[in-house]
């Protein structure tokens, strides 16, 4: 699908499923006494950091996926290559009946976006049956609401968990208007539900019913997945091997997650109650940013890897840096602009104690979306260098914008965030110019390079010629003498001089 449809369907997506969840938290608090939403918020908080988890140890490398897979379905994740290796899209090279692979021999691992599918989508099931079982039957004997509570989120978890998995999978296939209708299915089944419910209604119940409204939306991206993955070849195991990208992307959400709770705790030990709630509510208006930013990261790799060479990556990665910044400053103006009556609707008393940090807040944005787009290209280009930034540069945040508060007060606390953030994307920008430069010295074939053993992939989608998935040895000298070199493949005759393949019957050469 065109790359426009493709991010406004994934921008929409985002946005449905951030109205779901504050809709469900608005009719629970409704439905339930004080206490009992309380028990509610708690257990959908812990539902929060399970989903971050997963998200970053499944769904943010199953987006790096790309073409060049075994499961012989172009346009469908993968690139048309056969089981055995041979392109079935197009006419390849004759192997004579010596030279092909042995029948006996132990298959090589499926790779490609469709078998990486099917591999996340298996994972998923698994692990969140393992884990929610296991937490519900602990749970269940324990007493209290609370205890109720999340052994119920226990037996939800593998049917909300697996519905979100596979809004992954369609962001990987460039398909994020089926996530977008599972999403908006599962809004309307979600709300009435829950409205449903009877006035105090106990937490248990609430989040059974929540995490039950989420199945026909399940249902519903199985049965538009089933024939993306039809004849696909998973593994789940290649999420416990060494290596896998995920262990990196969950180590930058726990520093990152933990980085912002550290942030309001100190804030709220240094600082008044004031300050905190002035925070958060400039950071509450700048919700449609963070939507936008979710979206970003979700439909940015899949998008970026089918753009051809690094020269048009970098220029992409610098528009979308461009359009980011200039949304949230487009955004911020128009909070500036808003007129008192308005905000005090939006915030109440924080307002004005809010519309004092929206110059700050809204220069911390424009750095978080420089860094958002510095993000990604790292992502694509080489996934394993964004880790040290984002441990060291999410702990410095911290350290700005306690800074900040000693020396001026909320607004320096604001304007802290705001440096932490630019100095964030300073350092993944540099970093993705120095990642970069070392492609371009390597060279398209080279180690590092665009189609090097390094890199995630060649300029036309498929696996790297470093010996990675989808690759073929590289075609050397003809021997001497007519001589056949062991395990070499011969190199394709000119069309006009190939010679049939040999059929049962005749004889074969």
């Amino acid at each position: 699908m065109r790359a426009r449809w493709a991010i406004a369907s994934s921008v929409a997506d985002q946005g449905v499923a951030a109205l779901t969840n504050i809709a469900v938290l608005v009719v629970a608090a409704r439905e339930s006494s004080a206490e009992g939403f309380a028990v509610f918020s708690l257990v959908y908080m812990t539902f929060t950091v399970v989903l971050g988890v997963q998200s970053s140890f499944v769904g943010q490398a199953l987006v790096l996926e790309r073409e060049g897979g075994t499961n012989g379905k172009a346009g469908a994740g993968g690139s048309g290559v056969g089981p055995d290796g041979a392109d079935a899209t197009a006419e390849g090279p004759v192997i004579p009946s010596w030279a092909e692979p042995d029948p006996d021999a132990p298959r090589p691992p499926p790779t490609g976006v469709a078998s990486a599918c099917r591999s996340a989508v298996t994972f998923s099931a698994l692990s969140s049956t393992v884990v929610g079982s296991t937490a519900a039957l602990l749970l269940a004997l324990v007493p209290g609401e609370l205890a109720h509570g999340l052994a119920m989120l226990g037996l939800v978890l593998p049917v909300v968990l697996l519905h979100d998995v596979l809004r992954y999978c369609f962001a990987a296939l460039r398909l994020p208007h089926h996530a977008l209708l599972a999403d908006l299915l599962r809004l309307v089944v979600a709300v009435p539900a829950l409205v449903l419910q009877p006035d105090g209604s106990s937490p248990a119940r609430l989040i059974a019913v929540w995490g039950a409204s989420a199945l026909p939306a399940l249902l519903l991206c199985l049965a538009l997945a089933a024939y993306r993955l039809r004849g696909a070849r998973g593994d789940w195991r290649r999420y416990l091997r060494r290596g896998h990208l995920g262990r990196r992307f969950v180590v930058e959400f726990a520093v990152g997650n933990g980085a912002t709770q550290l942030s309001v705790i100190g804030l709220g030990l240094v600082a008044s109650q004031l300050a905190v709630g002035a925070l958060r509510g400039a950071t509450t208006l700048y919700g449609p940013m963070n939507v936008l930013y979710n979206s970003a990261t979700s439909f940015g790799p899949p998008v970026m890897n089918r753009i051809p060479n690094l020269r048009s990556k970098l220029r992409s990665a610098t528009a979308l840096a461009v359009l980011l910044a200039g949304t949230a400053a487009a955004w911020t103006t128009v909070l500036v602009l808003l007129p008192d009556s308005a905000g005090r609707e939006l915030l109440g008393d924080t307002w004005a104690s809010t519309s004092s940090l929206l110059p700050a807040t809204g220069s911390q944005y424009a750095g978080i979306a420089l860094g958002t787009s510095a993000l990604l290209t790292l992502r694509v280009l080489r996934p394993e260098s964004t880790l040290p930034i984002q441990v060291v540069f999410s702990l410095l945040s911290v350290g700005c914008m306690l800074t900040g508060y000693a020396v001026g007060g909320v607004l320096g606390a604001a304007w802290g965030l705001c440096a932490g953030s630019a100095l964030k994307a300073a350092a993944l920008w540099l970093r993705v110019a120095a990642v970069s430069r070392s492609l371009a010295a390597a060279g398209p074939g080279g180690p590092g390079g665009p189609g090097g053993s390094d890199s995630l992939g060649g300029p036309d989608g498929t696996a790297g010629s470093g010996g990675g998935a989808g690759s073929a040895p590289a075609a050397g000298p003809a021997p001497a003498g007519g001589t056949v070199t062991p395990g070499a493949v011969p190199a394709a005759r000119p069309r006009s001089h190939r010679k049939p393949r040999s059929r049962p019957g005749r004889l074969r050469w």
